[in-house]
């Protein structure tokens, strides 16, 4: 039959080509679809259907044959996805699943952070202020260590300008909110954690409370105004407070936390500098890699206080100059007359 031939002519015609199966198929289909037309009970179409030949009946009982074919052939496929490609059984409340064993293996192996240690990660409650240029590689390493919930704190949008250092936006996040492009990235970093976005300037009124929900501190904003109120939040909480700071091509980090005897960071720095003395990354400039260097730090001391390795922060001021790559750290104390934490008790807080 005519039909039938074109069919066979279709086929063969796509195999020769390389065609996908798929265009095959629907090439198929398409001359099938015609010759039931051409079969419908339409006097018009009469002679066609003779000269292609066979009958309505026919023709529609082929189209069920092959559609069976397909359905038959998509199960088969289906099934043998999944018997190569298991779905994981679901970790229980507090374990890791297979996939996070794997993924935190290299932790794991370190000694001093080990199985212990990554699971203080992952119940591990850490607040990052600012998600720009500090805050994107430390929000990038901390969820990639498999830090179990993190807060991202920042009013801004994602600018072109920011795009030369802030590593964690994209072009295509331009306009969008910095939390919700970091909740979005960070996601598809690490699906195995929370990421909690609040899209604001903390203030006195609210600032208190939330920084009492998480364990550690991370502060990487660019105003001093944030950074004396974040410190005084930490210091009535009892939280420890990682804070950086950029200017051109210098950095610095310390870990604050006068509930052990180590300085707050009024200790250090009493008073804001006077307006033009410590201008902004936009007044002055910064180099891109910066922040990723000193940010780098600062992901590296969560770390290392959250699992309890090596040497902690503590009454150190870490400073770093890439542009002579130099760096060096100057011992600090506590202030007893601090205006923020002097009242405190003066001996250490039990660990």
């Amino acid at each position: 039959m005519l039909g039938l031939v074109l069919l066979a002519a279709i086929l063969g015609l796509g195999v020769v080509m390389r065609a996908s199966a798929r265009t095959i198929w629907a090439m198929l289909g398409l001359i099938w679809l015609a010759l039931v037309i051409a079969h419908l009970p339409v006097r018009a179409l009469a002679p066609l259907g003779q000269s292609l030949g066979g009958s309505l009946a026919g023709w529609l009982g082929l189209g069920v044959v092959a559609a069976l074919v397909l359905a038959y052939r998509a199960m088969l496929r289906a099934i043998r996805a999944r018997a190569h490609n298991p779905a994981p059984a679901p970790a229980k409340p507090g374990q890791f699943s297979g996939a996070e064993l794997d993924r935190y293996a290299r932790h794991i192996m370190l000694r001093e952070i080990g199985g212990p240690g990554q699971k203080k990660l992952k119940s591990a409650k850490v607040l990052v202020i600012g998600a720009g240029g500090l805050g994107s590689p430390v929000l990038l390493y901390l969820a990639a260590a498999g830090v179990g919930r993190i807060g991202v704190v920042d009013d801004d949008v994602v600018s072109n300008s920011n795009l030369q250092r802030q590593v964690l936006h994209r072009d295509r996040d331009i306009g969008v909110a910095k939390v919700f492009s970091a909740q979005r990235a960070l996601a598809a970093l690490n699906p195995h954690i929370e990421i909690l976005p609040y899209q604001r300037r903390l203030s006195a009124t609210d600032a208190p409370d939330l920084i009492a929900e998480y364990d550690l501190v991370i502060d990487g904003s660019d105003n001093f105004e944030t950074r004396y109120l974040v410190n005084a939040a930490c210091v009535a909480a009892g939280k420890p407070l990682i804070s950086g700071a950029i200017a051109q091509w210098e950095g610095q980090v310390s870990l604050y936390d006068p509930a052990h005897d180590a300085p707050c960071y009024a200790c250090l720095f009493p008073q804001a500098p006077a307006p033009g003395l410590a201008p902004s990354c936009a007044e002055a400039g910064v180099v891109g890699a910066l922040p990723g260097v000193v940010g780098a730090m600062m992901a590296a001391e969560a770390i290392k206080e959250i699992t309890g390795a090596g040497q902690s922060a503590r009454g150190r001021l870490m400073i770093y100059d890439a542009l002579w790559g130099e760096s060096r750290q100057i011992s600090v104390r506590r202030n007893r007359d601090c205006v923020v934490c002097g009242t405190l008790d003066s001996s250490p807080a039990p660990s």
